[in-house]
């Protein structure tokens, strides 16, 4: 491939939807796992060190 120049490199699969193929399968499995990590309950410990933030503020506030 070293004898092969750079810019047919870069667009070698292109024809075959190669690369945008693969860009598209990892575009679409990235959202998936959003989605997946989206719909997870938020972990109570997060929750609380969250509240605990809140008060600070507040009392820093006040």
């Amino acid at each position: 491939m070293s004898d092969v120049p750079k810019h047919q490199r870069m667009t070698a699969g292109a024809g075959r939807g190669g690369r945008a193929d693969s860009n598209g399968q990892i575009a679409s499995k990235l959202k998936a796992l959003y989605n997946a990590v989206e719909q997870e309950p938020i972990p109570d410990l997060f929750l609380d060190l969250l509240e605990k933030l809140d008060r600070a503020e507040r009392a820093a506030k006040g």
